[in-house]
């Protein structure tokens, strides 16, 4: 595999810095996706959600809480919250 350069090398640390804000303006957007979907998409988005919900940390009980409602609301209680941190 080739060596980076410092250009890319500087892109990748910058986006393990920003990791954090990049899931919480992920799991933000997907609150009103979840309120407009149906079916199957309805379905992937939460499964994106439940990834988006870990990767910030959210405890296990919570994130199985929120899925399983299917509650759109409380997702973005959550992100509300998270917001508030």
């Amino acid at each position: 595999m080739a060596e980076r350069t410092r250009y890319q090398e500087g892109i990748i640390r910058r986006y393990y810095e920003n990791h954090g804000d990049i899931m919480f303006q992920r799991l933000s957007e997907l609150v009103g996706d979840l309120y407009l979907a149906e079916g199957k998409s309805r379905s992937r988005l939460w499964q994106r959600a439940e990834t988006a919900m870990r990767q910030l940390k959210v405890p296990a009980d919570r994130i199985e809480h929120i899925v399983r409602s299917d509650n759109p609301s409380l997702l973005a209680a959550l992100v509300k919250e998270l917001q508030a941190r």
